[in-house]
């Protein structure tokens, strides 16, 4: 059986453009297996609370030493992680907002790369240790970024993925929704295309 952890980062929730995408991807596997198990997080309904100085610390202080406060957090991060740990497929949707991903995605992986757990230094450099998952990542952008400057998406996820361990990394691109009705048309269509092919692969 696949385990996916779907989510999904658009303010808007489930009425992104991302959001939509995902959820055919998503509606597409499970008509072609039934039994794919599906865990769902949306971070513009019910967002993780972004990296602070009292967060930060709870993660950073021993079992032994923390208290209730700071174990309800450290509770949090090892259900996200647990979550990740078990996934085969990981599927993002990511809107683009200002060049960049969400904050609330920002903070998901803020709690999720954790070193000793989900990432260790080694001799050689970092080693992820998140292994047999693969990512897809679809977003959506008002212009045209791909392959630009302006796209700091693809490279931050890429290596973030890459960081934990995860480096089967497939993005769908949905561009131009703002460009006109003709543009947004045609960029729909291309995610479309993408997803279909995806699903069926």
């Amino acid at each position: 059986m696949t385990k996916v952890l779907h989510i999904d980062s658009s303010l808007f929730s489930g009425q992104g453009v991302s959001s939509t995408l995902a959820a055919d991807l998503v509606r597409r596997l499970r008509q072609r297996d039934p039994s794919v198990a599906i865990t769902h997080r949306d971070l513009g309904r019910d967002p993780i609370p972004h990296l602070d100085a009292t967060r930060l610390s709870a993660l950073s202080t021993s079992e032994t030493e923390r208290s209730p406060e700071q174990q309800a957090v450290v509770d949090e991060a090892d259900r996200l992680i647990r979550e990740l740990q078990d996934a085969d497929l990981l599927l993002l949707g990511v809107p683009m907002y200002n060049f960049g991903i969400p904050s609330p995605l920002k903070a998901w992986f803020d709690h999720v790369a954790r070193a000793g757990v989900t990432f260790r230094y080694t001799a050689q450099g970092p080693e992820g240790l998140i292994r047999n998952t693969r990512a897809v990542v679809v977003t959506s952008r008002g212009g045209r970024h791909r392959g630009q400057p302006t796209d700091t998406q693809t490279s931050y996820l890429t290596t973030m993925l890459g960081f934990l361990g995860i480096e089967d990394v497939r993005f769908i691109y949905a561009e131009g929704l703002n460009l006109g009705e003709a543009e947004r048309r045609a960029g729909l269509a291309g995610a479309n295309d993408e997803i279909e092919r995806l699903a069926a692969a």
